[in-house]
């Protein structure tokens, strides 16, 4: 680094990834810093700074540099951070540790476990700390990744496991097996190592009969209810199977049960109508649920409920990896909690990009006019919930009068004067209402207002 990189890297203060310490004299509060930014995602502790942000640097000899890297030694697992000396005066340097996000966390210094907290630097608590080492053994021993005891490539559906290898390859996601021998096309997937089946095989093309009565937690619960709580349903189903056919079934209730949204648009004579919301971001939403959920947990399930106001998805599981419901809709690293599936996913063209899932979900329901879908945590489970707009409901009676607007100009066979549409209408009674809404038509291209005054009227362009 350089004087002017120092200077550009203070500037901004203190904050969850750069620490200012004084001199090494502080070294003991500084390693625990760098402890915690191993814990998270990394930063910079720069000795030889104030805390105000201005670089005075200190006087650095050998002894200096070893009795700070004696104390890093004390991390463990062992870390190896970045050790920089820039010379800020002809005898004071500023040392810039810099330290990357550790690979097996947690990490641990003198038997304590820390975290950074906007601009301090805090001792783990027992949860936190048993969540990270859950994550990191999660790493390595996944549900999805040990063997499924007692499966057989028998017990699969190989016509969905050559769909979806034909599919990938299709996509350039996969390069060709050159066969269509079930076993070496689950290992061109990742799926069968050893001789022995992944759980993940299992859960993304099981036969339904068996994973009924051994893996209950391929279940997808759907219902529709009566208002805005559960006091009563409407529908109320169950399905099992692997998880190319629970989406199958979670769309096809979708299709099934939303209601439908009209809009009119710009130099369109018909009213478009789609589900009420839209299906990209429903789908992103099922296939994030799929990929995130926690198979381990036996009663375990995907659920999708349908009220009059929301429509909300919901699986089983925590967030994990540092991830909160804020994060989700920022750009943020993929870590799928079963990447085996999520990859599978992903080569069948059912995610199109990785880490952007959230992103997309959230974009494509915004421009559709809803509001931006709500995450949430809690009671073991994550649901996202997509919301209409109070005004929605006017919306659609809108488009509904203005189409009935355009069919009266279409039928006539010259200009109709205000007074005319409205007696055609009937049902409009409001004659401000009608003339807003014939000045929205003509902005949109579908209707012309020709003379002045009296004699003015509107036809169709």
């Amino acid at each position: 680094m350089t004087p002017k990189q120092i200077a550009a890297l203070v500037a901004g203060g203190e904050s969850e990834t750069l620490e200012f310490k004084n001199t090494t004299g502080t070294r003991r509060e500084a390693v625990m810093t760098m402890c915690a930014f191993l814990n998270q995602s990394g930063g910079y502790v720069l000795f030889g700074v104030t805390p105000e942000g201005t670089a005075v640097g200190q006087k650095t000899g050998q002894r200096t540099i070893e009795e700070l890297s004696d104390e890093i030694a004390r991390i463990e697992p062992p870390a190896f951070p970045t050790v920089d000396r820039i010379r800020i005066q002809d005898d004071r340097e500023v040392i810039a540790v810099s330290v990357d996000q550790g690979p097996v966390k947690p990490y641990l210094y003198r038997g304590a476990a820390y975290c950074r907290v906007g601009n301090t630097t805090r001792v783990l608590s027992a949860d936190e700390y048993n969540r990270m080492l859950f994550e990191r053994m999660h790493s390595e021993q996944r549900w999805e990744n040990r063997p499924a005891t007692g499966w057989l490539i028998e017990d699969l559906d190989e016509t969905e496991i050559r769909r979806t290898v034909e599919e990938a390859v299709r996509r350039g996601r996969l390069a060709a097996p050159g066969t269509r021998e079930p076993a070496e096309m689950l290992r061109g997937l990742g799926l069968f190592r050893g001789g022995d089946l992944l759980r993940a095989a299992t859960v993304l093309f099981g036969r339904p009969e068996r994973l009924e009565f051994e893996m209950p937690q391929c279940l997808l619960r759907v219902a529709r209810f009566k208002g805005v709580d559960r006091a009563e349903f409407m529908d109320n189903r169950q399905f099992h199977g692997n998880a190319f056919a629970l989406l199958a079934h979670a769309e096809r209730f979708l299709l099934d049960t939303l209601p439908i949204a009209g809009r009119v648009e710009a130099s369109r004579f018909e009213r478009i109508d789609e589900p009420l919301y839209p299906p990209l971001a429903t789908r992103e939403a099922l296939a994030n649920a799929f990929c995130h959920r926690d198979y381990s947990i036996g009663g375990g399930s995907i659920g999708i409920a349908v009220y009059d106001d929301r429509l909300e998805v919901t699986s089983s599981g925590t967030l994990h990896f540092g991830l909160t419901p804020e994060k989700l809709f920022a750009p943020h690293e993929s870590l799928p909690w079963n990447p085996l599936i999520a990859r599978t996913f992903y080569r069948r063209g059912i995610i199109e990009e990785w880490g952007r899932g959230t992103l997309k979900m959230a974009e494509v329901t915004v421009s559709s006019g809803l509001p931006r879908p709500k995450i949430e945590e809690g009671s073991g489970c994550v649901t996202v919930c997509f919301q209409q707009h109070v005004r929605q409901p006017q919306r659609r009676e809108a488009a509904d009068r203005r189409q009935e607007i355009l069919s009266v100009l279409d039928k006539a066979d010259r200009p109709l004067a205000l007074r005319e549409i409205r007696s055609l209408l009937g049902s409009i009674e409001d004659v401000r209402r009608l003339r807003y809404d014939l000045t929205k038509l003509k902005s949109q291209g579908l209707a012309v207002c020709v003379g002045l005054g009296r004699g003015a009227g509107w036809k169709r362009p």
